[in-house]
């Protein structure tokens, strides 16, 4: 397995130094410091390309029968991101569509279902398959959300990949911890890279493919054990999605699009109020998060105890948010 990471490290990291002096060289996938969005913390143009060296890198999972049947789906995730991050031409609804599609595709080759939800709660098949597929998109932009500073994204998903790989080596599953080795590798390569100086971003493409291939495994996971509770997988996933229905929320009920970026995510909230720093930034909620990591693997066969677990994230959450940004709306005022 050690094999495998280093692998797929090298694969990614020098992929991903020739992505970087190519776009530099011909201005293929640049994020332009001059340009306007909500989410930009650089100050020099960066290649938003990430995800090309990290899928190519995954390209090692097919040395299994899982990994096989999941490369054709991740590479679906991946598109419904790059070409948005190329030509910035793909609308919401694409994006979603393609994402759709790779969920369907992802649970008919490898069964990836949620029927059980813990607590004596046993959906229907159908009812389960719209469930995962609902599971898989929500994923998918929920990392693309928390895609802001140097790391945050992709460290997310590091200690997520390893929350796996434990329950993978508690249940000897060797071929599932084969594919999780090349993904943290893959996503490791990629991660030297920008964190701390930013050289490369994710961009779309790579966000939406880890976020794809996150939830798909969690799915599997949570589906194939049943003393893995599916309330474990929530409380691994807590940050990204958390910050998702919050901010659907906080949009809404101020008569915002869910759908239009703005600069009252947390993690924007920390960066200006407490770091001021963007690897700090990352750090911080990296730490944070990863508290609630270990938790949720403690105690990955106990509904009940993962429940507690969500629900002392949001209650951590709320009066931090609540702190930052009335203190965020007092600063801008003055």
């Amino acid at each position: 397995m050690i094999t495998l990471f280093f692998s797929a490290f090298f694969i990614s990291f020098v992929t991903l130094l020739l992505v970087i002096h190519f776009s530099h060289k011909h201005t293929f996938f640049i994020d332009c410091e001059q340009q306007d969005k909500p989410q930009k913390f650089h100050d020099e143009p960066v290649p938003r390309a990430g995800g090309i060296g990290i899928v190519v890198a995954l390209g090692l999972i097919m040395l299994t029968p899982f990994g096989l049947k999941l490369m054709p789906s991740v590479i679906l995730a991946f598109i419904s991101g790059i070409f948005e991050d190329f030509h910035n031409s793909l609308s919401p609804r694409i994006r979603i569509l393609l994402q759709v599609i790779a969920a369907i595709v992802a649970i008919w080759l490898t069964h990836s279902v949620v029927t059980y939800l813990g607590l004596g709660i046993e959906l229907p098949y159908l009812v389960g398959v719209i469930f995962s597929i609902f599971a898989i998109v929500g994923m998918v932009n929920a990392v693309n959300i928390i895609d802001g500073f140097n790391g945050l994204a992709s460290g997310v998903i590091l200690m997520i990949l390893g929350s796996f790989a434990i329950i993978s080596y508690q249940h000897e599953n060797m071929e599932l911890l084969h594919v999780l080795s090349v993904i943290a590798g893959a996503t490791f390569g990629f991660f030297v890279l920008v964190f701390p100086k930013g050289k490369i971003f994710l961009g779309d493409g790579g966000a939406y493919m880890l976020g794809f291939i996150v939830a798909l495994i969690g799915i599997y996971v949570a589906g194939k054990y049943d003393d893995v509770s599916p309330w474990y997988i929530l409380s691994l996933f807590i940050y990204p999605v958390w910050e998702v229905i919050f901010s659907i929320i906080r949009k809404t009920s101020m008569g915002y699009s869910p759908m239009k970026p703005d600069i009252y995510h947390m993690h924007m909230l920390v960066h200006r109020q407490i770091t001021k720093n963007n690897p700090m930034t990352a750090l911080f909620i990296l730490f944070i998060t990863l508290l609630f990591v270990i938790l949720s693997t403690l105690y990955a066969n106990c509904s009940l105890c993962n429940i507690k677990i969500a629900i002392l994230f949001i209650a951590c959450y709320l009066p931090l948010y609540s702190f930052l940004y009335k203190k965020d709306k007092s600063y801008l005022k003055d």
